[in-house]
């Protein structure tokens, strides 16, 4: 039988009252924007926040707890906006929505920054016995994400990035699920000269954990080789977003080139205010379940498709709330 696993890919809406409070303290230009050497002001903002996302997971019943990445001002590329060897340019689009980031132009070597451990240790300090998932961008998306102005190659620059988040992890506290966030496998695949690379490069980046790693892939459905590639990734699941894209072509994928012994399931609606009834999430659970042939999971992880910082901040809760209830073995279902 699947275990049902309630969690998010994280970056959560910051709560209402510290848009305002960190706005006044940061300022509102693109060099006010979070650099990892924040006065005790900021910091202390974001300490009582990430404590009040965290009591929001744990509160509402979520299986596996996220930081909410709550500091993450340029969303997945903030790992290297941050980064001593990283200068930031003009603002860049994130993806096909209404969200802008900092490029990260690249213009030394990736060595070790503890930016994201440090966050994760304190989440674990407020955790006690509850599992903590952290999360990650996975390196074909930060890369993607990302201007090269010191490497110089493509695959050199892929190889970097892995490395460097490898050891980003290495320095994790103890953790549950690693989730690696890779939607530019869906809005801009690799091209036929680093296709092949990319699921070394993950594989990189889970190898540095103990924990299960799930690559967690959204805004649409994979390309048939690019998902075939994935396979080679040497990770516990693959996460698919069954609200948007082409869910004909998921299946097609899964049943056609198999897929891991887990599975992450995006069937929650990331960027809509309207919030699912967990029986209707749950029906969604074992709708999609029953589409993959030949197949049981040992682990099912039900998550919105998408990052949560898209939404309103209650509606950001409502939604966990729904997510953990669906996963409840005692749900009613109407048959």
């Amino acid at each position: 039988m699947t275990e049902l696993v309630s969690t998010t890919p994280g970056l959560y809406p910051l709560p209402d009252w510290a848009k305002q409070t960190l706005s006044d303290l940061k300022g509102h230009q693109k060099h006010d924007l979070i650099s990892g050497n924040e006065g005790s002001d900021i910091v202390s903002a974001y300490d009582r926040a990430r404590e009040e996302v965290v009591s929001e997971q744990v509160d509402a019943g979520l299986d596996h707890v996220v930081e909410g990445q709550l500091r993450w001002d340029d969303m997945l590329a903030h790992p290297l906006t941050v980064h001593e060897n990283v200068e930031t340019g003009g603002i860049v689009r994130y993806y096909d929505n209404n969200n802008f980031y900092r490029d990260p132009q690249v213009r030394g070597e990736l060595t070790f920054s503890g930016d994201v451990a440090a966050e994760l240790d304190k989440t674990a300090d407020l955790l006690g016995d509850e599992s903590l998932q952290a999360v990650l961008p996975g390196p074909y998306s930060l890369a993607d994400l990302s201007t090269d102005e010191y490497y110089g190659d493509e695959a050199e620059f892929l190889d970097a990035v892995s490395e460097f988040l490898a050891g980003e992890v290495d320095a994790f506290p103890e953790h549950e699920t690693l989730f690696l966030l890779e939607p530019s496998l869906v809005e801009s695949p690799p091209a036929e000269d680093i296709d092949a690379q990319v699921p070394e490069a993950i594989s990189a980046v889970a190898d540095a954990t103990d924990a299960n790693v799930v690559v967690h892939t959204y805004w649409g459905s994979l390309e048939e080789k690019v998902y075939a590639h994935l396979m080679d990734a040497d990770v516990d699941a693959i996460g698919f977003d069954f609200v948007a894209g082409d869910r004909d072509q998921t299946f097609y994928n899964i049943n056609e080139y198999g897929t891991k012994d887990d599975i992450a399931l995006g069937l929650v609606d990331g960027q809509n205010t309207l919030v699912e009834d967990p029986a209707t999430v749950r029906e969604r659970v074992e709708w999609t379940l029953d589409r993959v042939q030949n197949k049981t999971f040992d682990t099912a992880y039900v998550t919105s498709n998408t990052e949560l910082f898209y939404l309103p901040e209650n509606r950001a809760t409502e939604k966990l709330a729904a997510l953990a209830a669906a996963t409840e073995d005692e749900l009613e279902v109407e048959a």
